[in-house]
């Protein structure tokens, strides 16, 4: 047989978001990491590995097989069929999830809403594309916004229209404005998605005034809210508001959780709560928690069963409450964020070009200065001084985040974290604006 060409194809020709700066960020970020393994990173919002152990895994995946033999009252064949064949689409461990939530956050789940997933990516991926029904529909976001959503947005083609956030983490006059604008165009609001405690990136949070102002915005104006929850139960240890969920009376809220960062990132495990109800052409309703089955069905069959086991074991073994599971992580992240804040003040605090927020929790800080922040000058930081963070502008969808950088607090230790602020600074000062009591290297290379 003749040698033939090797078939070439042309991003032209393939789908249009993968030339979106929403999925080439994220990649980007990866690859300069690996570039750069020495340097001291504030960029990734992965958690603390230090409590990382692979007994654990084994512990927790017998806890959930001893649970579905007593309490479920399963034989040896089913649960080895359990956790070894295809599963349930809708997952194994949704009653768990139900009951985590009414523990830990106050949420009244009926189990058949629950729809367990491939990380909260793929939850976010099932509702917006449900909810994409034509060329009309759009979303709402607070931004700036998590790059994940913008990209699972724009691979089912739903544009999102940019919502001012503010101090009190959404400008609710410029929602209902951005509402009726999109409109008087001809399209279709569908939903606005939040992440109501300690955003990612901005590390803003609601207060209750403004979560109650929201869930009525959302009546009057008829979406849903996509109330997206990972960094909830790592705050400063006082009084914290409901979640957008535990408020919702109307099923106005679509609830995201993931338990990446409190039971194990690489289980990959995440949900949804849509207890919305949905009528067909028949008349007949079910839950919108079927309708995201039916996706899910195409896309990923069903989630792990093996990943579901370690999840849920660790819901066994606590009681059913995350925030139990977690009081090691929280000292870690409330630790941390403070000598975040403290450590800037104390580099910068007569600066007033330089300024930051002071979250009450969460994993990250977002720090404003009088310099462009772009990629080109993140590659310099991991370069000559060995220090990474991210620049904001990969969190807006258009103009914005220029001059702001985020500091995500979640990975480094003490020690760690002064070298870094150290070497931050050393970077303002070569940018022309220098700490207070500048005593680091102001022109060495300090990955070096």
């Amino acid at each position: 047989m003749p040698d033939t060409e090797p078939v070439e194809l042309v991003t032209a020709e393939l789908h249009g978001s993968l030339e979106d700066p929403a999925l080439t960020s994220m990649n980007f970020l990866n690859e300069i990491t690996g570039r750069y393994p020495d340097a001291l990173s504030f960029a990734p919002g992965r958690p603390v590995e230090r409590f990382f152990d692979v007994e654990s895994v084994h512990r927790r995946l017998r806890t959930f097989t001893d649970h579905l033999a007593g309490e479920r009252g399963y034989t040896r064949e089913e649960v080895s069929r359990t956790l070894s064949q295809y599963g349930r689409t809708k997952g194994i461990v949704h009653d768990l999830v139900a009951r985590s939530l009414a523990r830990d956050e106050g949420i009244d789940a009926d189990p058949e809403s629950v729809v367990v997933t491939v990380g909260c990516q793929e939850a976010m991926f099932l509702v917006l594309r449900a909810l994409r029904a034509d060329p009309r529909d759009v979303l709402l976001s607070v931004s700036p916004v998590y790059v994940g959503l913008t990209g699972a947005a724009r691979l089912v083609d739903m544009p999102v229209l940019p919502v001012l956030g503010g101090a009190a983490g959404i400008d609710l006059d410029d929602m209902v404005a951005r509402i009726h604008g999109a409109r008087q165009r001809g399209l279709r609001p569908r939903a606005c998605y939040v992440m109501p405690d300690f955003a990612n990136p901005s590390g803003l949070s609601m207060d209750l005034a403004a979560r109650r102002t929201l869930l009525e915005v959302a009546e009057r104006e008829d979406i849903l809210l996509l109330e997206d929850n990972p960094y909830g139960l790592f705050h400063s240890g006082g009084a914290r508001p409901p979640t957008l969920k535990a408020l919702d009376t109307g099923r106005r809220v679509v609830y995201l959780g993931s338990f990446a960062k409190t039971v194990l990132p690489g289980a990959r495990v995440g949900y949804a709560v849509a207890d919305q109800r949905v009528r067909d052409a028949q008349g007949a309703t079910g839950l919108f928690a079927d309708q995201l089955s039916k996706i899910k069905s195409m896309v990923t069959v069903n989630t792990s069963p093996i990943s579901q086991a370690v999840v849920g074991g660790a819901l066994l073994e606590n009681g059913y409450s995350l925030e139990a599971a977690n009081g090691r992580e929280q000292q870690v992240y409330r630790r941390n964020l403070r000598q975040v804040v403290d450590g800037l003040g104390a580099r910068f605090g007569d600066c007033p070009s330089v300024s930051w927020n002071a979250p009450d929790g969460g994993f990250f800080v977002s720090v404003t200065v009088p310099f462009t922040v772009d990629d080109d000058l993140l590659e310099l930081s991991a370069r000559r001084f060995g220090v990474l963070w991210t620049p904001m502008c990969h969190f807006y969808s258009g103009p914005g985040g220029s001059n702001e950088l985020r500091l995500s607090v979640s990975c480094l230790n003490g020690a760690e974290i002064e070298e870094g602020l150290d070497r931050l600074a050393s970077l303002f000062a070569e940018q022309g604006c220098a700490p207070v009591n500048m005593q680091l290297v102001r022109n060495g290379d300090r990955a070096s």
